[in-house]
């Protein structure tokens, strides 16, 4: 519906969520109905109702004496984005109130505006309820809060703290185009703040995240945003000129362009992925940045499907996963994920690893890596793989940065700096 106010759209794409469809999915066609200048806010106001949603869903329920019906269900998301607004945002609160009551009736529900104006007034008069569980302090849904605090007991509140900052923007500097120094001297001649990450070597976080228009000879592929973690795959992978590589699960393209970018004389990369809907964005990426890959459309694990017979010499298998490292930049995981999740995910995972194992050369290694900060889907995986591969060596670099696990390194969700991720460095023995 063209012409809707802002606040009225954001409420429908959380409804959108709540029904299982993600923000990267549904998010993208709300701003496109926007103007312009109203789009920052959009994103603003979804990405920040879900990353407290169960907070503000917990006070929102307290206060109404019964649920809306189904067909009212919009205005219930309307709601929880005024109750963000109110809680977590400068927005004068008159302002507020005034525009989500004229939103209820551009949804077409003028029956429920004396309703939500006097939730919404109760709301700013009385401040926010007294917290009583621990899954409302921290905004997260229950099952994630208690298997963190089981797979974490000193880190678990840490990690759900993490997980509600705002995620900080690092770039890549394209190592064929510029040293990491010099693209740092071109962010401080365009008055942009940075500084080098301290374990990604050719990582620099800015201080402040900018449009990437604003980004000097961006467009030219001069630098790409990625995550610390995310760019740790490279410095793992040990490669070397002539070695054939596979990117499996590789979309969006970040780490394929990050493997092209760390030795130019590569003999192949071959980047698969199992969605078609992503493939163009790999492509997109190695354009931008001038680069060669390989890029097919294919389940990674069906190597039958799409394998030429020619053995790899390294292999990323950075595996579909919970991303729970990675709620702060898509809270919408807390709504989109469920506990019921994670032994299908690790049975896929498991899977990939035996799949692709058979691609790799003797004296070949391949690096497991996920998104994840859930034992079961990282360094239990890689046990219950070394347990029934005979071939399979655990390397275990001296690295400077996450915890050991005896079977990878895990790193957690950090405030201003990098993302939750796994790591597992496996060799294929030549015997």
């Amino acid at each position: 519906m063209p012409g809707q106010p802002m606040r009225a759209v954001a409420a429908q794409v959380m409804l959108a969520v709540e029904q299982g469809r993600s923000l990267s999915q549904c998010l993208p066609p709300a701003l496109n109905r926007l103007p312009e200048t109203d789009r920052p806010a959009l994103q603003a106001q979804c990405f920040g109702t879900c990353r407290w949603f169960y907070q503000l869903d917990g006070e929102l329920q307290g206060r109404l004496k019964k649920p809306l019906k189904p067909a009212d269900r919009v205005i219930h998301h309307l709601m929880l984005v005024a109750l963000f607004q109110l809680r977590h945002s400068e927005r004068a609160s008159y302002a507020v109130l005034n525009e989500t009551v004229e939103a209820c009736r551009a949804l077409d529900k003028p029956h429920l505006t004396g309703l939500v104006n006097a939730i919404l007034r109760a709301a700013e008069r009385e401040g926010p309820p007294g917290v009583t569980s621990d899954y409302l302090r921290f905004a997260h849904p229950p099952w994630m809060v208690e298997k963190l605090r089981h797979n974490w007991p000193d880190d678990w509140q840490s990690i759900l703290e993490a997980n509600n900052t705002q995620a900080p923007m690092t770039l890549r500097v394209n190592a064929r185009r510029f040293t990491r120094q010099a693209y740092l001297d071109l962010l401080g001649d365009a008055g942009i703040e940075a500084r080098p990450t301290p374990f990604a070597p050719h990582g620099l976080q800015l201080e402040t995240p900018v449009p990437v228009e604003r980004l000097p000879y961006f467009a030219d592929g001069a630098v790409s945003v990625q995550d610390e973690a995310a760019q740790l795959c490279t410095t793992l992978l040990d490669l070397a000129p002539g070695q054939r590589v596979l990117d499996a699960c590789a979309a969006p393209g970040g780490k394929t362009c990050a493997i092209l970018e760390a030795c130019e004389d590569l003999s192949e990369v071959v980047a698969i992925d199992e969605s078609a809907d992503r493939l163009p964005r790999i492509e997109e990426n190695l354009t931008r940045l001038d680069l060669t890959a390989t890029v097919q459309q294919a389940d990674a694990a069906q190597t039958d499907d799409w394998w030429d017979g020619q053995a790899f010499d390294r292999i990323l298998l950075d595996v579909p996963c919970s991303a729970t490292g990675v709620i702060r930049r898509h809270p919408d995981i807390k709504l989109l994920r469920r506990e019921s999740d994670i032994v299908p995910l690790a049975g896929i995972q498991l899977g990939l690893l035996n799949a692709l194992w058979q691609t790799l050369r003797p004296g070949g290694r391949l690096v497991y890596a996920t998104c994840s900060v859930f034992p079961q889907e990282n360094h239990r995986i890689i046990r219950r793989f070394l347990k029934q591969t005979d071939q399979a060596v655990l390397l275990a670099p001296d690295l400077p940065w996450g915890r050991d696990t005896e079977a990878g390194r895990q790193l957690l969700p950090t405030p201003q700096s990098h993302d939750g991720f796994f790591y597992a460095v496996l060799e294929k023995s030549e015997q």
